[in-house]
């Protein structure tokens, strides 16, 4: 899928871009200004998908992409003008700050915390622990791993829910949304990163999506935005969810239905959302979720900048690593999957 370059030139765009820059040093690689000698291209910032595009047509010895983000749907026409390329996501790179922050957010809903913040009285006891809950995540990958393995130590039950037919062992139930015979993986936020694990045994079919919901104390949306995923939790599933359930969404706002949620918290239909992302974003003022006293929204910052960018700089070191020995790289994206 590679091939051997030994010291690869490297570009990076769409300007300088020191921490990248000093990982594709350590990586081996050799960086410059994009030039006819160019073989790998390095996206440090934002850039759109049609100069990308324009760039690679105008380099045609680049063979190699590195993304910046786990999502690559903003990039989706750079990646369809040049499926010859082999294009890298940072998927599974950001998983575990943002498993932390699904952690911070479910804690904070059990125990009240929205309501308590705004208080200014003593008010009466209340909450619910993590302890002993079935926390249901909707996604496979990375992403998926990480929040098991931090819920681990509350005792909880945990299912995937996933497209792929393969069981996650690490979950104590896997559900599969696809037909038995498929291969496609509901992809997780990290944009599809497998399982360490999975691929021991084989998934359940043929249980419907609200049957696993309505069993559900905490719902965690951590599954790429797709054409097949967007608005996968509608007015249906919400509807389903337990009165004193929680939802909590750190993948893409359009996974989930805003208008329908808005509802669904007005009339009690679950106890709380904790929303790190949302559709639109960012959220405008004055939208009714501001007001809702039990949704808990923070400003996509599962994963900020600072988090980042010692984690996109491995990514990158590894894959310039890679890509000069010929090895297969990291994170690789699947264009007709979307991740």
């Amino acid at each position: 899928m590679t091939r051997a370059v030994t010291t690869p030139d490297l570009a990076i765009v769409p300007g300088p871009n020191e921490n990248l820059a000093q990982a594709a040093a350590a990586g081996g690689g050799n960086l410059g200004p994009l030039s006819e000698a160019t073989t790998g291209l390095i996206v440090g910032g934002r850039i759109s998908a049609a100069e990308l595009s324009r760039q690679l047509t105008e380099h045609p010895g680049i063979g190699w992409v590195q993304l910046p983000s786990a999502g690559i749907e903003a990039y989706a026409a750079a990646i369809a003008d040049h499926p010859e390329l082999a294009w890298t996501s940072a998927k599974g790179t950001y998983a575990r700050p943002v498993a932390e922050h699904v952690l911070a957010l479910t804690l904070a809903l059990l125990r009240r915390l929205p309501e308590r913040v705004r208080a200014s009285s003593w008010g009466t006891q209340a909450g619910v622990s993590l302890f002993g809950a079935h926390v249901v995540v909707l996604g496979a990958g990375g992403i998926a791993i990480e929040i098991i393995r931090l819920f681990r130590i509350f005792g909880v039950r945990i299912t995937v829910v996933r497209n792929g037919p393969e069981r996650v062992v690490e979950a104590d139930r896997t559900i599969s949304m696809a037909a038995p015979a498929a291969n496609a993986d509901l992809p997780d936020a990290s944009a599809g990163a497998e399982p360490p694990n999975s691929g021991i045994g084989a998934a359940e079919h043929g249980v419907p999506l609200g049957e696993v919901l309505a069993d559900a104390d905490v719902v965690v949306v951590a599954a790429a935005l797709t054409a097949g995923t967007r608005g996968m939790v509608g007015a249906a599933e919400l509807g389903r969810m337990k009165p004193g359930s929680v939802l909590i969404n750190i993948a893409r706002g359009a996974l989930v239905d805003t208008d329908a949620l808005v509802q669904a918290l007005a009339a009690g239909a679950l106890a709380g959302a904790g929303l790190d992302v949302t559709d639109p974003e960012p959220l405008p003022d004055r939208h009714p979720l501001w007001a809702e006293p039990n949704a808990l929204i923070t400003p996509h910052t599962a994963n900020t900048q600072e988090m980042a960018r010692p984690l996109i700089a491995a990514r990158v070191q590894e894959n310039v690593r890679r890509w000069a020995a010929g090895e297969e790289l990291e994170g690789l994206v699947d264009p007709a999957a979307g991740y």
